[in-house]
């Protein structure tokens, strides 16, 4: 019988660094829209599945570690390891293929000029969800929580800290928000950017309003354009949390339940919410809300200075007619199920069967 391995355990061999050859045998198109950090990639799908071993016959990896084989949603990678184990390796499959690894996390310190506060960087790697958990002399407070509530509470926990609030930058539409369930669990007040598109009870935040945790001061910068209601938090001002409004290498896409003209005005919302953004400290540290790319096992917080993001963002913003031209050509595909996400957002529902079947597919939230 094919041994298989879940994605909890394989995140924690990671994540320890546990020596394990993570094997890719999807093709190349379904490879270059997301992949595990670090795996080694072999086209060998449709052979496998015509029922050639293909490459996996003749293939050189180490002998010394477990193989975990990985294909889309586990079935082909089964084929795999039955290969692998019958040349002698101890290989299993990864049940759930890449559906079941989007819901795999990492976290990473960001290390910030003011010591008086902390910031932990919770990353969904296998979506590219980026999510923080910020304390302060015992309290805390989370934003954007996109991985289960149980894994925000494990860290608070460890250091000792209360959850005082959970706040969203905006309504997401890539993934389903996990802040009302872990708002519940933590006691904490439930945050969102003022607007009227939730049908549940929330706390709202409007621009200029200050959260206090600890010593920590998270001030609401309304910055529309991705979305009509998408609000920053400056924290301490040593560092701003961007939501899908700025990315380390990118800007946030202004297309999402809106016609072309729609689209075009919202553009040049974000030109002005972007030319905000820009003029903070150069020393303030960007923190936005998604990664494009995989997020290694390294503790490598994704974030940058401001005064490294304006070196190619002022190049963007020289003229708001070619701001908007630029951005509204360069529109990557919509996220998928994104219409039926949002609406789940906007209801506060969470729904009952596996979200993975709702959330698969590349993050695409940036243009870069």
């Amino acid at each position: 019988m094919t041994k298989q391995i879940e994605t909890h355990t394989l995140r924690e061999w990671l994540d320890a660094h546990q020596p394990v050859t993570v094997l890719d045998i999807r093709t190349d198109d379904d490879r270059i829209q997301w992949a595990i950090p670090g795996s080694l990639h072999v086209n060998a799908y449709e052979a496998l599945q015509n029922g050639q071993p293909g490459a996996l016959a003749d293939l050189v990896i180490p002998a010394d570690r477990p193989v975990v084989a990985v294909c889309n949603a586990g079935k082909v990678s089964q084929i795999a390891a039955d290969v692998l184990a019958n040349r002698g390796f101890d290989a299993q499959s990864l049940a759930g293929g890449m559906k079941a690894w989007s819901l795999a996390w990492n976290v990473a310190d960001v290390p910030l000029a003011d010591s008086s506060v902390s910031v932990i960087q919770v990353r969904r790697t296998g979506k590219g969800c980026l999510s923080y958990v910020v304390a302060s002399d015992g309290e805390a407070a989370v934003v954007d929580p996109s991985v289960t509530p149980d894994v925000y509470l494990d860290i608070a926990q460890r250091h000792r800290w209360s959850v005082r609030y959970v706040l969203e930058t905006h309504i997401h539409a890539d993934h389903l928000s996990r802040a009302r369930e872990l708002a519940r669990q933590a006691g904490a007040a439930l945050l969102l950017p003022a607007q009227d598109r939730t049908r549940f009870a929330f706390a709202p935040i409007a621009d200029g309003e200050l959260l206090r945790a600890g010593n920590a001061t998270l001030r609401a910068l309304h910055t529309p354009g991705h979305s009509d209601e998408s609000t920053s938090y400056v924290l301490n001002e040593a560092a701003v949390f961007t939501g899908d409004t700025l990315f380390t290498n990118g800007v946030g896409r202004p297309d999402l339940h809106a016609d072309p003209d729609a689209a075009r005005a919202r553009t040049r919302f974000l030109f002005k919410s972007l030319n905000r953004l820009r003029h903070l400290s150069p020393q303030i540290v960007v923190l936005p809300a998604h990664a494009s790319e995989p997020i290694a096992f390294d503790g490598r917080p994704i974030a940058a200075p401001m005064e490294d993001i304006n070196r190619w963002l002022a190049g963007w913003l020289t003229s708001e007619s070619e701001f908007v031209d630029r951005v509204t050509s360069q529109l990557p595909p919509a996220p998928s199920n994104f219409v039926r996400i949002v609406a789940l957002n906007e209801a506060g529902d969470f729904p009952t069967s596996d979200p993975t079947e709702l959330e698969a597919g590349a993050n695409r939230c940036a243009v870069t």
